[in-house]
Order: C-alpha cells, then structure tokens, then sequence
C-alpha cells in the first residue's frame, strides 16, 4: 500500500505546469503519471497545488549543542518541513563546534529523533573554529559531515586556507567559505559602509573585507582543485570574481540569501531595528543588482537562506549589540515566489532548480529530483495561497526577520520526507 498525491501540477522539460499524480511506496518514487489505480492505496487530492522535489537548504544555523535557547535541532527541522525545506545543511559553529566526530554523532542522532527534516551536518575546517589547527577531515567525513566550513568566521590565514583546500581535495570533501577579512572591519560595525550607516554616523562594513577573501580563495582553489563554494555571497566584487572564476575552468560555486536578492540597505529602518542586522549586511542597491543579475545568468548557483535565529532579548540590545543574523527557512519560498516568479524577473524552473536540483548537483547529493525512482522527498506548494508573515506563528524559536507584515503568495502546504509526510497544513 502506498500513497498516490492526486491532481497536482508538476513542471515538465518546457518549465510548464501539467497535471499529474505520484504513487510513492516506501521511501521512492515508484511512478509519475496522467492517472494512477489508486486502488489499495492512501489517495491525498492535492486540487491542483504545486509539487516539486523537496527543497534543499545547504546553509542553516540550527545552534544545538550549545546555544538551544535560539534553536534545537528539533525546531529548526520543524521551522525547515513547515518552509517546504528536506535536506538542510548546519553551521558548525555551536558549542561545542562540530569539530569532533562525537558532535557529528550528536547532531545526527539529535535530527534523527526528531524525525523531519533530514539535516546533514557540516565539519568544521579547523579546531574551534580559531583558524589554528585543521579537524581530521578523514574521521569527519568518515562519520557523515556535509562539507567543511568555518561559516560565522572567515579562515583569515592564506596558508592555513591553503593547507584545508589541499587535504580537502585529497579527501574530496567541498570547502565552503564564510567570505570576512578582519583586518578590513572595525570593531562594532554592523551596518554596510554606505549611505545609511553615514546618515548615522556609524563605521560600516566595506564591500572588500568580503571579496578580498573570495579573490584569494579562488586563486587557491585553482592551484589545489578543490570544490570551492562561497557562502551567502553579497558584494558586486565578489559576484564579478566568481564568473571570472567560472570562466577561467576554476571548480567554484556560490550561493544567494533571499534577504540580499530583496533588500539593500537603503531599506533600513531609520530606527535601526536590529531585526535587520546580518552578516554580510545588506549592501548596496548596485550590489542588490548584482546578485540578481548574477543569480540569472548561472554566476550564483543556488539559493540559501542562511537562517540564524536569535533570542527576542538578544536583538532587543540595539543594532550595535545585537548579534548578526536573521531566521528564513518558513518564508524563502512564498517572498521569493512573490517577489521574483509573479513579477516575471525568474521563472518558476529556475526558482526551483535554485533550490532543489541545482544544490544537490553541487554537492552530489541523491535528492532535489522529482522523477520516478527517486527518494521521495516531495514539497506541495500552494501557489495561490496568500498569507501575511506573522513571526508569532513560526517553528522556529527564532522570531528575528525584517519581512514581518510582508504580504506573499506561494505557501508550503504538505512535505514529505524519505515518502513520509512530515508536514501537513491545517
């Protein structure tokens, strides 16, 4: 007995929407077709909504162990089922930081009892995150890490970078870099060094403390072969070194928050609520430009959402205390979809290759395919749907966006996981 998802639409190869049904037995996809015998099996009329694969977040901050005040595992897979999310990629800097197989073993037990969201843990590049010491790569990957990263600091030291990108390759493991050169950002800078962080007389963080570390490990990865991917990428520079990258044969990719495809600074609040405080911060209009034209022509591959929830009390400290970071997994797709499908800058395909199959090609990844054969992990999307961004109702601990009262179309309604269902809308 299985489970037939009646009248949905799916895109075809001409990125048009085509009336189908699924059969899912067990944890696969055993066929997609005009019409199913759904006799003997669980029958869900889906009257029309969107299905895709499952969308895949390969950068989310899921704090547990260590800071389970902002988020555990458990509400962070809830936050990423809810947002139509399956597989989703954490951050390792908790405390302690996933550096040592027993951490690995923890967050992986720690999501498997939670039972949602399947979250796949990063390896941290080196000790603590201190930039000293490389981990053991060949214990982390031998006990399930992602990739490898240092996200929430940049590897500031070239010869350490250097040394990570060639014991990485040589384990086939993909560096993910956290873009930050420290040297170049003063103490308590919070804002982009642009026209609002002058209107208030605040130090700003420039565009180059970002693309002078993109620049540099892209020359690295060039010399050691490695896959290289740039996190949460936010600067023209940076987007214009990734293509002259690309184009020279240089194995990198490079990912786009929502929060830096919609906003720029000029969109913050004269109250400089801390709500719009994140790291990179949003930059410029050019810079928000940028991006978008980047992730259109191929430069930027993917999307992320980079969620980092915080405590209430914690962004209540001001912007200039607040630590960085916003939460995103619930509300990705609808701000995205309205933001970008229904005014026609991207079509609905390239949205979803940007969150399902494009990722999971990156990092070789069995998921992110809608097909029959493949893992069942399946998101239902009511296109139609219209609902304003509430915080108070998220999954997530973690109440800290600047979209709050936004209006979107474009809601998750059902996700299922490994063909089971996970989440399903009231």
């Amino acid at each position: 007995m299985g489970i037939v998802l009646a009248n949905g639409k799916l895109l075809n190869g001409a990125g048009e929407l085509e009336t189908k049904e699924l059969l899912i037995e067990g944890n696969r996809i055993a066929a997609i077709a005009e019409h199913i015998d759904h006799a003997g099996h669980t029958v869900i009329d889906l009257r029309g909504q969107f299905v895709s694969a499952g969308l895949i977040d390969v950068h989310v901050h899921f704090r547990e162990p260590g800071f389970e005040a902002k988020e555990t595992i458990a509400t962070g897979a809830q936050a990423a089922v809810r947002g139509g999310y399956t597989t989703v990629a954490c951050m390792p800097n908790t405390r302690p930081s996933i550096d040592s197989v027993e951490t690995v073993r923890y967050v992986r037990q720690k999501a498997e009892e939670a039972g949602l969201a399947r979250v796949i843990p990063y390896g941290a590049i080196t000790v603590r995150q201190l930039g000293r010491e490389l981990t053991d790569f060949a214990a982390l990957k031998e006990a399930g890490i992602f990739a490898l990263t240092d996200d929430g600091v940049g590897v500031q030291s070239t010869a350490m970078m250097k040394k990570a990108m060639q014991e990485a390759a040589r384990h086939g493991l993909s560096i993910v870099a956290h873009c930050e050169d420290d040297e170049l950002i003063a103490p308590g800078s919070a804002l982009h060094d642009g026209v609002v962080a002058a209107r208030h007389g605040l130090v700003g963080i420039p565009s180059e403390s970002e693309s002078i570390h993109v620049g540099r490990d892209i020359l690295l990865a060039e010399r050691t072969g490695v896959h290289y991917h740039v996190c949460h990428i936010s600067a023209k520079e940076s987007v214009r070194l990734v293509r002259d990258g690309k184009r020279a044969g240089v194995n990198v990719t490079a990912e786009v928050t929502p929060h830096h495809l919609l906003l720029c600074d000029e969109d913050i609040p004269d109250s400089l609520d801390a709500n719009w405080k994140m790291n990179p911060p949003l930059r410029s209009r050019e810079d928000r430009a940028a991006l978008i034209a980047g992730l259109k022509d191929g430069t930027i591959d993917i999307i992320a959402t980079d969620h980092a929830p915080h405590t209430a009390e914690e962004k209540a400290n001001g912007l200039e205390r607040a630590p960085f970071g916003i939460v995103g997994l619930e509300t990705a797709f609808p701000l995205l979809y309205t933001r970008f499908v229904l005014t026609g800058e991207l079509t609905l395909a390239e949205l979803i290759a940007k969150m399902t199959v494009k990722p999971a090609e990156i990092f070789g990844l069995p998921y992110g395919r809608l097909a029959a054969g493949e893992i069942a992990d399946i998101t239902v999307i009511d296109l139609e749907k219209e609902e304003t961004i509430d915080p108070a109702r998220f999954a997530s601990k973690g109440k800290n966006t600047p979209f709050a009262g936004w209006r979107c179309k474009g809601w998750p309604t059902l996700t299922m996981v490994d063909g089971k269902i996970v989440y399903k809308a009231d």
